[in-house]
């Protein structure tokens, strides 16, 4: 009887191990089905091809395609939790970013190796459903107050502010990482991570530089009569909803049109998603421009250029496509984007490597911070409330301070 009840328990254990073998294959699949496709492009029958299944396989583990797309969310915002636990660990606030970064790093590494699965961007977070998107957006609220909370607990209202735009800063260039880390060979990958923590660190600025942007005057594209209000619209719905929660006939909406007035303007949502990029990418670069043309130093321009985008970002009525709506885009138009923000980013590379010639800009790794600045640059969209409850002048100064002069540096306290 004994030898009986031991052989059941075994085979109990065997099936639930292979339960949870073949539910883990489901989720790291559908990770990198949401990853190239977006939660809402998944489906189960791509799925369950990549794991070796038929879709009613799938179906026993998850019901609904939204469930194993939450399924996804959470094993990722797990991670992130597991991993702020260790990096808080650390004595000292440079010692809980430094291992924060390591250990995206190491699984970044691994990811490369063929050693683990790449977990699922958080993009479409704000596009599911209620309420499953309440309770994914508590946890992703928990993983930035746990984040910022690496530069310490207890802190005065201005510390806690500064502290949270470092938090989105270094969050979103973890996200960030894997879009330009694979141009890198994977040996050199804890090099990149010392080059990036050692921008965190100390920033771009030199000994006795100072923070007096003077913004530049970007210049409005009216060439076609209610379109640039119709990008605008279509950018801000997409930011807050991501690519698939932002529908047609809600943009439409929200401009008061009809939703044949759309495809006045555009063929397709695809078009409008790529008209929105170019028109981002044209004000980054028009910025950019603009600042090299009005002369300084390096310093001053890099300034200038950053307190400009930030601007946008914070504003009511502009701001600057997110990168995650990149996910929803078809292989070739996504890459064509990519290669423009490469460009762009290339030219901030340039302008701070002039810097160092110059002594105006403290040697750094230029392609790494570039890519750092394309990151914060590009999140800030997501700190506007943030931004609106202080004065915006030093709301950008707190957020640009990030890059500027390092996350651990208290100049932009009361300045």
């Amino acid at each position: 009887m004994g030898d009986v009840t031991i052989s059941n328990a075994a085979e109990d254990s065997g099936s639930t191990r292979r339960f949870r073998e073949k539910r883990q294959a489901i989720l790291a699949a559908a990770a990198d089905a949401i990853n190239e496709q977006s939660a809402k492009g998944m489906t189960f029958a791509d799925v369950a091809r990549r794991v070796g299944l038929n879709t009613t396989s799938v179906t026993y583990y998850f019901k609904r395609k939204e469930d194993l797309a939450a399924a996804a969310f959470e094993q990722t915002l797990d991670g992130l939790m597991a991993m702020l636990d260790d990096a808080s660990q650390a004595p000292t606030p440079v010692a809980r970013v430094e291992r924060m970064v390591a250990l995206n790093i190491e699984r970044l590494i691994r990811i490369e190796r063929g050693e683990e699965r790449a977990m699922a961007i958080l993009s479409d977070l704000r596009a599911m459903d209620e309420p499953v998107r309440a309770a994914l957006m508590n946890r992703w609220r928990e993983v930035f107050r746990r984040t910022r909370a690496l530069w310490g607990r207890n802190l005065s209202r201005e510390a806690t502010d500064l502290a949270g735009a470092r938090a989105h800063v270094l969050l979103e260039n973890i996200f960030w990482l894997p879009l330009w880390l694979p141009r890198y060979e994977a040996d050199q990958y804890r090099r990149v991570a010392a080059r990036l923590m050692a921008l965190f660190r100390d920033g771009l600025a030199v000994e006795g530089a100072t923070w007096a942007p003077a913004p530049v005057a970007l210049p409005h594209d009216d060439a076609v009569p209610g379109r640039e209000a119709f990008l605008l619209a279509a950018t801000r719905l997409i930011n807050e909803l991501g690519y698939r929660g932002a529908s047609v006939q809600r943009i439409a909406s929200e401009l008061n049109v009809t939703k044949g007035s759309f495809y006045h303007h555009l063929d397709a949502k695809d078009d409008l998603v790529v008209a929105c990029y170019r028109r981002s990418f044209d004000t980054i670069a028009a910025a950019q421009r603009l600042a090299d043309e009005r002369g300084g130093t390096q310093w001053q321009r890099l300034c200038d250029t950053v307190a400009t985008l930030v601007a946008v970002q914070f504003s009511e009525r502009e701001s600057l496509l997110r990168t995650t709506a990149l996910s929803g885009l078809p292989a070739g138009e996504r890459q064509q984007m990519i290669d423009r923000s490469t460009r762009i980013a290339r030219r901030f590379a340039g302008t701070m490597m002039d810097g160092i010639a110059e002594g105006t800009v403290r040697a750094v790794d230029s392609l790494v911070a570039a890519q750092a600045m394309m990151g914060m640059l590009n999140a800030a969209f997501d700190m506007r409330k943030w931004a609106w409850s202080m004065d915006r002048d030093r709301a950008i100064r707190h957020y640009a301070s990030t890059l500027m002069f390092g996350m651990f540096d208290d100049r932009a306290l009361g300045a």
